[in-house]
């Protein structure tokens, strides 16, 4: 695997990848209001939904902006700009962020059959335009252009899908201790201020390389 990515960038992918999945969203909200209401192996299947849909948008965001890349270099590089303002924009929201839930977890009720359950999660990772804002943005970055794209890629995407189960694991298994953790404000915050800072520096350093 190590061949196929420049080890570089992947100690910095790793851990700004796993903040902002840790950081409370609508799947990691989702999860763990599941995870209480039906139970960590009936949350599985909305699982599955879910890294589809995230292994969708990710594989769709980067082969759209290889392809412009590719062929329209002048609009690559307005959208590194973009891309690296984006980022920089999404750090300032979440260090201004007042620590709330995005979702508000009383009263959730959802239909248990297996197939509901997992489009739930391919609907909530696929249908969030920010999902697709963010993984257009961020990315692309961290492809380096000397190594085989196919490969390099195929490694990143088993990394976020990884780092993402991960934390579906935590929330869904988390139970009321950790609803108590991420419904006190401070806690949240001091998440989003972490996730932020990576952002911001993302940001920066797409808009100079």
């Amino acid at each position: 695997m190590f061949d196929y990515i420049n080890l570089s960038i992947l100690a910095i992918f790793i851990p700004t990848f796993f903040f902002v999945s840790i950081t409370p969203g609508m799947c990691m909200t989702l999860a763990l209001s599941m995870g209480m209401s039906i139970g960590l192996k009936r949350t599985m299947y909305m699982m599955v939904g879910e890294l589809l849909g995230v292994a969708l948008v990710a594989t769709s965001s980067v082969i759209g902006v290889a392809a412009i890349m590719l062929n329209h270099p002048t609009i690559f590089i307005v959208l590194k700009y973009a891309g690296g303002a984006y980022l920089i924009y999404l750090g300032i929201s979440m260090w201004l962020s007042r620590g709330k839930m995005a979702l508000n977890i009383e009263g959730c009720s959802f239909n248990v059959s297996k197939k509901n359950l997992a489009m739930q999660g391919f609907v909530t990772a696929i249908a969030n335009p920010k999902g697709w804002a963010f993984f257009i943005a961020l990315l692309p970055p961290f492809i380096d252009e000397k190594l085989a794209f196919a490969p390099q890629l195929s490694v990143l995407i088993l990394l976020i899908l990884s780092l993402e189960f991960s934390c579906l694991i935590i929330y869904a298994s988390g139970g009321t201790t950790l609803r108590k953790l991420l419904q006190n404000s401070s806690n949240v915050k001091l998440l989003n201020k972490i996730a932020g800072t990576m952002m911001i520096g993302i940001g920066i350093w797409l808009a100079l390389t």
